[in-house]
């Protein structure tokens, strides 16, 4: 079978709008270690029903299902719309949507339409005769009094007998859930074309449930190896410099960025006078800003042109996953969640995902942001060559302060600069301690080839451009 993206590149299947609901499966997925690691593998779909042109009527309700099931909703919501939709092309007047649930085996309701009476959440315990039914069939089931616990048990918390249509929703034979459908309006029974409709769109309804659950699964998989760490308080450090590193594994370019952003973060941090608490929560803010990108599709870190507008909001989207991840984990630091939502953020209001301004930032969100542009110009991109040590300072300076915080910028500069002097000449006999054993600034690969002189020229620049060339007497 071919990878998903070989069937992505079929101009015919990118005509059934569908193809952002199967790309959206192209996910990781997340396996817990007690090394406290994380593995990604992409999820390589390949069902049989992908590789051939559906019916046209099929495809005319594909086209109306597609805006549906890749919609920015969350599951309730986009499984009442799709039922809805179906139930329309159809004619059936009720129906419901339920998900699989493995232990125990049940079938619970995700939405509902058109019954008079009906349970918040509705219930089928399934028996292994029921969950091997589901699984065998070969299509959609017409069922009546007398065939419905062929596929239903009688002990959920309505009836079977609702029902006249079973259409099982599966994923590489995999059961996912089932949409049960009423009685059609006027009372008929539902035809073999009926069936075979309904059969053709069921594919596509159980991969958006399956993909829900493979970003919650993921999701809940990270923040669990999250409070994991918290709980061991004395280990924060070593255990979050792992994750960082784990984070950072989709793509050999991100090697290092997340460690590198914390180690910035920290000195930059230093360089402003945070108390050692402030510089703590700096460094572990910045080994966790990108957590969000476990969900990122691994081909966008590679792809060597421009993103297109689907492929940067799911990378944008990485700030908003990340934040919904560590606000489940209850941090020694308050600002960590904060950092991770918003350091893509700008002072002019341009950055994502909630436009703030340099006033709306806080401190710790304008250092990370800082710090991770710093690394991503000295870093290699499959778009664009990596800067100069030189290069990437004088572009930090040009970007404050209408982009950047011009105080967090210039104790960048600092900590460059002390790297710079260090390099020059060793540290005095009368030097104090902290001078004597001070780690430098820059990561162990980047070389420090800027000189002190061109620092401080930079630092002038900045400094009249923040102030507009005005002179202040004290």
């Amino acid at each position: 079978m071919l990878p998903i993206n070989a069937h992505l590149r079929n101009p015919r299947i990118r005509l059934l709008l569908f193809t952002t609901t199967v790309l959206s499966l192209y996910k990781p997925l997340l396996s817990c270690y007690s090394q406290l690691a994380l593995e990604f593998a992409p999820q390589t779909l390949a069902d049989p029903f992908v590789t051939s042109r559906p019916p046209l009527l099929a495809s005319q309700v594909l086209a109306e299902l597609g805006p549906v099931l890749t919609g920015e909703r969350d599951l309730a919501t986009t499984a009442a719309a799709a039922l809805e939709v179906v139930m329309a092309a159809v004619q059936a007047s009720s129906g419901a949507l339920f998900r699989f649930q493995e232990k125990p085996a049940m079938l619970s309701s995700i939405a509902a339409a058109g019954f008079a009476v009906f349970p918040q959440t509705a219930v089928f315990p399934l028996m292994p005769k029921h969950v091997h039914a589901l699984i065998g069939a070969p299509g959609p089931q017409r069922i009546s009094r007398d065939r419905s616990d062929i596929f239903l048990s009688s002990t959920g918390n309505i009836s079977s007998v609702w029902f006249r249509c079973v259409v099982p929703l599966r994923v590489r034979g995999r059961l996912i859930g089932a949409l049960l459908l009423g009685e059609r309006e006027g009372g008929s029974e539902y035809s073999a074309e009926n069936l075979k409709q309904v059969g053709d769109l069921a594919p596509f309804i159980g991969l958006a449930i399956y993909n829900h659950q493979l970003l919650m699964s993921l999701e809940e998989r990270t923040a669990e190896n999250l409070k994991l760490i918290a709980s061991v308080h004395s280990f924060w450090d070593d255990a979050l410099a792992g994750f960082a590193a784990t984070i950072d594994s989709k793509s050999k370019e991100m090697h290092g960025h997340s460690l590198r952003v914390g180690r910035y973060s920290a000195g930059m941090a230093e360089a402003l006078g945070l108390n050692p608490t402030e510089v703590g929560e700096m460094r572990a803010s910045g080994y966790l800003h990108d957590i969000g990108k476990v969900t990122v599709d691994k081909h966008i870190f590679t792809k060597p042109s421009a993103l297109d507008s689907g492929e940067f909001q799911e990378m944008a989207d990485h700030t908003v996953v990340g934040h919904r991840i560590v606000s489940t984990v209850q941090f020694p630091w308050p600002h960590v969640p904060e950092v991770v939502r918003s350091h893509h953020e700008r002072a002019d209001g341009s950055g994502y995902p909630d436009r703030l301004r340099n006033d709306e930032m806080s401190m710790p969100v304008k250092i990370v942001a800082v710090a991770d542009t710093f690394d991503a110009m000295l870093s290699e991109r499959p778009y664009r060559k990596k800067m100069t040590l030189g290069e990437a300072a004088a572009q930090l300076s040009w970007l404050a302060p209408a982009k950047l915080d011009a105080d967090v910028v210039q104790s960048l500069l600092i900590q460059l600069r002390r790297d710079a002097v260090s390099l020059m000449s060793p540290p005095r006999p009368w030097a104090s301690s902290q001078e004597r054993t001070r780690k430098p600034f820059l990561d162990p690969s980047i070389p420090c080839n800027i000189s002190p002189t061109d620092i401080d020229h930079l630092v002038s620049e900045l400094n009249h451009r923040t102030t507009r060339g005005r002179v202040f007497l004290t």
